[in-house]
């Protein structure tokens, strides 16, 4: 049986690493300050906002709540950015994706200081990561190194199959476990992969992130492979009181049987996440 990855605790360590930075700032007159902008009332939206923002007020930080209507313009959106960069009380700008569809979202990233890009989808963080240079980490493939680096397992000279290509997981994770000091050999699986099992059942750490419930089946895993399931799928479930379960990319029972180690869904990732985005806005109020 597979070790279960307790993400939530892992979290909770981070976060109070973050806490007890931020005290350490506010001792100098500094209150780190994140700017939540939120266009639209999408429930999962509504939901990582309202996580995002209890996450800071348990880590003593400012959080600017800024809900805006489903029609909102590009160019309005853009104005306020433009004003949350010029605010020095604000250290971090987060943009909640996706946007209305009547707006380019590229163009609203861009738009944000790259200063106080904590997401971390800044085209400038983008390549800081690529060329190996210090910047903002997108924060669920941080948050995921993390994990592996805190279960202690192996990295260097390991084979990482991930599983998607999305810009926000797949592309900067691939990035960020070739970086020297975690020296993993990556392979990435996508739409365009005729069977992506051949590849998964080779991998020492399989990172599932294609957004469909239940594909990585326990057959497809190499016995003794990490498993790091970044999938939050909604599922419908009568029994629950919301009509919907959780359910990640990989099928938990059958993987459990051969995997080494494996993450929840919930209880995985999804708190690594929220606790890396912690981190980068006390490090953007530090700068």
């Amino acid at each position: 049986m597979a070790e279960i990855i307790d993400g939530k605790a892992i979290a909770e360590k981070v976060r109070e690493d973050a806490r007890i930075r931020a005290d350490e700032l506010k001792r100098k007159g500094i209150i780190p300050c994140l700017a939540v902008i939120l266009a639209g009332e999408d429930p999962a939206s509504l939901s990582y906002v309202t996580g995002k923002e209890k996450a800071l007020a348990e880590a003593g930080m400012e959080s600017r709540d800024l809900r805006l209507s489903e029609s909102v313009s590009e160019a309005e959106l853009l104005s306020l950015i433009s004003t949350l960069n010029a605010d020095p009380k604000v250290h971090g700008i987060l943009v909640q994706l996706p946007l209305p569809r009547h707006i380019d979202s590229d163009r609203i990233i861009t738009a944000i200081d790259p200063a106080k890009d904590v997401d971390g989808f800044h085209p400038v963080s983008v390549g800081n990561l690529v060329l190996g240079k210090k910047g903002f980490i997108p924060c669920t493939p941080n948050g995921v190194v993390f994990l592996l680096k805190e279960m202690k397992i192996k990295t260097s000279g390991a084979h990482a199959v991930i599983l998607g290509r999305s810009s926000i997981v797949g592309k900067p994770l691939a990035n960020l476990l070739i970086q020297k000091g975690i020296n993993a050999t990556v392979t990435i699986c996508h739409t365009g992969t005729p069977d992506f099992s051949i590849y998964t059942r080779q991998a020492d750490i399989l990172i599932a992130a294609a957004g469909s419930p239940g594909l990585v089946k326990g057959n497809m895993i190499k016995p003794g492979a990490a498993v790091i399931d970044v999938g939050v799928n909604r599922v419908a479930d009568a029994a629950k009181k919301s009509g919907f379960r959780l359910r990640g990319d990989v099928d938990f029972e059958s993987a459990c049987e051969t995997a080494g180690w494996i993450t929840p869904v919930p209880g995985g990732v999804g708190p690594m996440t929220i606790a890396m985005l912690m981190l980068n806005v006390v490090e953007a109020a530090s700068k």
